[in-house]
């Protein structure tokens, strides 16, 4: 048998690079807290890649989409066709999220986990429906 990388053990992020990863944002040129998250996950990243500035070097997107039986209730913006349209929008690359994967150069797969209505066979749309939506959970 022989051995994988997956096999090792994920080594525990290191506190210190943490430490001096967060020290590092503090003397960044802009407004402490101004970038939200992105800074936590810079400093988790750091910690865990053992550097203070850790790199990404590929980035890989799964939207999931599906439809929620609740919209007949009013409380959904766009009616249950809208979410078909988006996946074809995301598989023709013209959604934003479809733009930005570009841009980044980043790999974009959308999962049908469950539109209301059947979608045709779309490029980079894995169709895993699960059914046709969800019930209203309501009632």
């Amino acid at each position: 048998m022989s051995h994988h990388w997956f096999d090792d053990p994920i080594p525990a992020p290191d506190e210190t690079t943490r430490a001096a990863a967060s020290e590092r944002q503090a003397q960044l040129t802009k407004p402490p807290g101004s970038l939200g998250r992105l800074e936590a996950l810079g400093v988790a990243l750091a910690s865990m890649q053992r550097t203070q500035q850790p790199r990404i070097e590929q980035v890989w997107i799964t939207v999931f989409a599906a439809d929620h039986g609740v919209v007949v209730e009013g409380v959904s913006a766009f009616p249950q066709a809208v979410t078909a349209e988006m996946v074809r929008n995301f598989a023709r690359g013209g959604a934003a999220i479809s733009v930005l994967a570009r841009e980044w150069g980043a790999r974009l797969d959308v999962v049908n986990v469950g539109t209301a209505q059947p979608l045709e066979e779309l490029p980079g749309v894995l169709d895993a429906r699960v059914g046709p939506g969800t019930a209203n959970f309501v009632h």
